[in-house]
């Protein structure tokens, strides 16, 4: 007997990074010129030690091992409520608040319960390709927002307009963008939340990068409009900032209408997040301020000297946008599929990027680097290599 394996799952790809952690299997490189891996947006250094301290002393605990309330636990609900609203000058309630296991999960949870197969979901390009998998999982379908390199990787609300119709049903942004590092103004997320209530749109907006935001202010205004709750879903990560990937855990803030349906799906799908990383993720917010300031300013000074380095005028690469954890570039080998491209750096010059394929259509000049593990130190060799291989 053969499964049958269900069509829009099997219609899938395989997770990219995957597949480009399968070009360098089993290669071994030199010490004067080690691999620069940039190709998963992880930090490269542990949690604090103040907090991987704090859970050794509680995980022997009974009720570290039970589960929560499917919501998340009330005290981080609470105190994410309070750390939002402290953030963006706003009032939000534990109750607009779901903890779910990553922002991954977030995602895909709250998708699910906003539209079903046939339905459509503006998406604009390049998009994280976690988030084009699910939507084909569930049968929704794309509608893919052109990519505006000519706006530094900013989408337009112009064009997102002329794509909605009657099946639509949610505008997806993610700024601190990945893949590209984008940061859209407030001007530019206002117009998309306008849009999304005149249309009657729900309006999803991925910020798991927020705090490593170029400035100290909040990137937008929107909670502090009268009817946020009809319409904004803004999706968040304590996996980045706190050095968490592995624990698990993210949150949703809508209205409470919409909570109690997502959670419906997150009872089913997992009954709620990990304990363990709720814990960690409430140690942070109500302990680790410091930290988190000097996580943001080590992640800045990586960035710029990332941006100093791609910007030599004899590099042959061209810098897209820039920010939070990422950086787009142009290839400068015309014609050449990107996938070749990021290949061949592998091969050549110990660079394992991605290929702006894996983020969409028409994305074959372009490459990603997701800098965040690279010290800043090392950032001048990836000027270097990128050289070598353009003259190459």
């Amino acid at each position: 007997m053969t499964y049958h394996i269900n069509p829009l799952l099997a219609a899938v790809a395989a997770p990219p990074i995957a597949e480009a952690h399968g070009w360098i299997r089993n290669r071994q490189f030199p010490a004067d010129k080690p691999l620069i891996d940039v190709a998963q947006a992880v930090p490269g250094y542990p949690p604090p030690q103040e907090l991987t301290d704090h859970l050794a002393r509680i995980v022997g605990e009974p009720s570290s091992a039970r589960y929560t309330d499917i919501e998340g636990m009330p005290p981080l609900r609470q105190a994410l409520a309070a750390d939002m609203g402290a953030f963006y000058g706003a009032a939000i309630e534990a109750a607009d608040t779901l903890i779910a296991a990553g922002c991954n999960q977030a995602f895909c949870l709250a998708l699910m319960a906003l539209a079903g197969p046939g339905d459509e979901i503006v998406l604009p390009l390049p998009y994280y390709f976690n988030h084009q998998m699910w939507l084909d999982m569930q049968g929704l379908r794309a509608l893919h927002l052109p990519f505006r390199p000519d706006r530094g990787g900013v989408p337009d609300p112009a064009d997102a307009e002329q794509l909605i119709g009657p099946k639509t049903r949610a505008i997806v942004l993610v700024t601190p963008n990945n893949p590209t590092g984008a940061i859209y103004p407030p001007s530019v997320i206002k117009a998309f939340y306008d849009l999304a209530r005149r249309r009657g749109l729900a309006l999803v907006l991925d910020e798991t990068y927020r705090d490593f935001l170029p400035g100290d202010g909040a990137p937008h205004g929107l909670f502090s409009e009268p009817d946020w709750r009809d319409s904004l879903v803004q999706l968040y990560s304590f996996s980045k900032v706190y050095c968490l990937t592995g624990y698990r855990v993210g949150s949703i803030i809508a209205g409470p209408a919409l909570i109690a349906e997502i959670a419906k799906a997150m009872d089913t799908v997992a009954i709620c997040a990990p304990r363990i990383g709720q814990l960690a993720a409430l140690y942070g917010i109500e302990h680790l301020k410091r930290w988190r300031v000097g996580n943001t300013t080590m992640m800045r000074e990586r960035l710029r000297a990332l941006v100093t380095a791609l910007k030599a005028n004899d590099i042959g690469y061209e810098l897209i946008s820039a920010g939070a954890y990422f950086a787009y570039l142009r290839h400068p080998f015309k014609g050449r599929a990107a996938s070749d491209v990021a290949q061949d750096l592998a091969a050549k010059e110990n660079i394992l990027a991605l290929p702006g394929s894996m983020f969409g259509p028409g994305q074959e000049e372009f490459l990603r680097f997701a800098f965040a593990n690279v010290p800043a130190e090392t950032m001048p060799a990836i000027g270097r290599r990128l050289a070598h291989s353009a003259q190459a």
